[in-house]
């Protein structure tokens, strides 16, 4: 059983971010107070592409703090990683990596309950708020995603709130193994696991799409 502290709570709001104007609210503050954590996400927090990003399969975005010593030993320049937030995570603590988690894990978070839908599927925007060319590469390579929590329960979350897992249904999917059949290339010769997998009504509904088209592949 997981059991671990939510070290920080981060949102954004939506600000000029690409060299064509577009507008994204990766950019996160950590927060002490205690926010409403709704079906949709956080109190005060905004997605600035709906049709990507936010939504309930998505409502938590949570990254592991114990990935930041890779990622500054392989940026040591950049000040980004002193903080949470570099990756845009809604939540931030240890315990919680892509080996651990399992899709479908539940738990609760202050007097919310929030249940594990997918891993993130990194985009562009990594490389250009980095301003590194292969932070999306190195993303999947390393399985190093982060992940997605939707909401079963609403209620108030704030930074050291207890995370306890309460139900594991789907202990043969961790998150890792997950990430690389959708994402990571190690789809081939695995149509039986892709089509249980598009079945699985935990599965966030965009991967569950992508899970039937890499299984005809």
């Amino acid at each position: 059983m997981i059991r671990t502290k939510l070290d920080h709570v981060l949102t954004g709001t939506p600000k000029p971010f690409g060299d064509d104007g577009e507008m994204s609210a990766i950019a996160k503050l950590a927060t002490d107070q205690a926010l409403m954590l709704g079906f949709e996400g956080l109190e005060g927090n905004q997605v600035a592409d709906p049709v990507h990003h936010g939504g309930r399969d998505k409502a938590v975005h949570l990254y592991p703090a114990e990935h930041y010593s890779f990622w500054r030993k392989k940026y040591p320049d950049l000040d980004l990683l002193d903080s949470p937030g570099a990756f845009g995570e809604n939540f931030s603590c240890e315990g919680m990596t892509e080996s651990v988690l399992c899709l479908g894990d539940i738990f609760r978070v202050g007097e919310a309950l929030i249940e594990c839908s997918h891993a993130r599927q990194p985009c562009w925007k990594l490389n250009h708020r980095f301003g590194k060319p292969d932070v999306l590469k190195t993303v999947v390579k390393t399985g190093k995603s982060g992940s997605y929590f939707r909401v079963l329960e609403e209620g108030r979350v704030r930074a050291g709130d207890s995370v306890v897992q309460v139900e594991r249904p789907f202990p043969d999917w961790p998150l890792d193994r997950l990430f690389g059949l959708i994402v990571g290339g190690q789809h081939k010769g695995q149509g039986a696991r892709l089509k249980a997998l598009s079945g699985n009504p935990v599965l966030a509904e965009s991967w569950r799409i992508r899970a039937v088209k890499l299984a005809g592949v």
